[in-house]
């Protein structure tokens, strides 16, 4: 480490004021400040100095969520080998779906932190560190045989029209990663639905088989498009492990898990958020369990809501989001529970979309501040009438 800093030490001069290279004075900034923890301070006002700052805090979530990527990448190659009935070995399996993945992470990372660059020079600003997290969180949340280029467009427009118009990281008032999901959703709906996601339609250098446009039902869109409210997809620990079609990191509880304990353990994410949205989920899909409409969805069990589809890497890795979720205290709980209970509704009331997540989560964005304002303006009252009372 002290050779590369004193590499970085050498080339410093020329990204600075005057220096040859000082268009790029933010991507140099912005990478020397992801490498080394900057040595300068405050030189006014009072601040509160914390040992962590905002990168490692996104370092952080993204190796929170390297568990559920690597699990998604495996089950996309078990998937392929799987439904083109041909044997294969862990290594192919996970060898498959890296080289499937890949490319979108890749799409991800260069348009987004593309877009950002840009904008810093323009701004004349340092580069934030928000995408660190969007540009994998994007990749895990859409089917793997998404396009290219409709991927680069959606995270184009999220990075532009949902961050920086805002003000950039922090300032945005929707989840950048979920806001690209939309966009695909509305812009292709077929392939975004959530009733039909892709397993295998092709050979990847030469690994696994050529099958023709194979696709295979969700577990949600099975009980989706169930005739008798009988028929949804019996519990199996399939659902936990993850062993099932779905988008590239959004199957695995187990790997989910494991990420939840790391943001948990490092304080990094909200415990109220994410046990409120299960407690929300499990709520509402006991609810239509006793008095629902008379369809398999509905019948469905609510432990089942909880471990299919988007919800759990939905509880654990969007709703906990500090910039776009409510702050205080009392808040969480109410923001999380609305989520989890907004997302069952959206299933079972909206046949044509089984899944829900993603919209309960953008719609509680909105009124995370309303919120906050509430609990706040309750706390004030409950301050001045206990002021009232003690000068009486």
């Amino acid at each position: 480490m002290k050779a590369l800093r004193n590499y970085v030490d050498k080339i410093k001069p020329h990204f600075q004021e005057g220096g040859k290279l000082h268009a790029f004075h933010s991507v140099f900034d912005g990478i020397e400040t992801f490498l080394f923890v900057p040595n300068s301070t405050s030189k006014t006002g009072v601040h509160i100095h914390d040992s962590i700052d905002s990168k490692r805090i996104m370092s952080i979530v993204v190796i929170s969520l390297i568990p559920a990527l690597l699990f998604g990448m495996f089950n996309v190659g078990y998937q392929h080998f799987k439904y083109v009935n041909v044997p294969a070995d862990f290594w192919q399996m996970f060898g498959y779906g890296f080289l499937a993945v890949l490319p979108k992470i890749i799409v991800s990372y260069v348009v987004g932190l593309g877009i950002e660059f840009v904008v810093a020079q323009w701004k004349k600003e340092e580069i934030q560190e928000g995408f660190l997290v969007s540009g994998i969180l994007i990749p895990m949340i859409v089917p793997v045989d998404c396009p290219l280029w409709i991927l680069a467009v959606a995270v184009a427009f999220s990075v532009i029209f949902v961050k920086e118009v805002f003000g950039g990281t922090g300032m945005n008032i929707f989840n950048v990663a979920l806001s690209t999901r939309v966009f695909l959703f509305f812009a292709y709906p077929a392939q975004m639905s959530g009733d039909s996601v892709w397993v295998a339609s092709k050979s990847i250098f030469g690994l696994g088989q050529t099958v023709d446009g194979l696709t295979a039902a969700t577990a949600l869109g099975e009980a989706a498009t169930a005739i008798t409210p009988t028929h949804y997809p019996p519990f199996n620990w399939d659902m936990v492990t993850g062993l099932i079609p779905g988008s590239i990191g959004e199957t695995s509880m187990i790997a989910i898990a494991i990420g939840a304990i790391i943001l948990l353990w490092t304080g990094i994410a909200s415990w109220r958020i994410m046990l409120s949205v299960f407690v929300g989920g499990a709520f509402m899909g006991w609810i239509f369990n006793v008095c629902g409409p008379a369809t398999a969805i509905a019948h469905m069990p609510w432990y089942e809501h909880l471990c299919l589809g988007g919800f759990a890497f939905g509880a654990v890795f969007m709703a906990t989001d500090p910039v776009t979720a409510s702050r205080t205290t009392t808040g969480k709980y109410i923001f999380g529970f609305l989520i989890g209970a907004l997302a069952i509704i959206i299933r079972v009331l909206n046949p044509g979309y089984p899944e829900g997540m993603m919209l309960a989560i953008l719609f509680m964005n909105i009124f995370a501040p309303l919120i906050d304002y509430c609990i706040m303006q309750s706390n004030i009252k409950m301050r001045d009438k206990r002021a009232l009372k003690s000068n009486q």
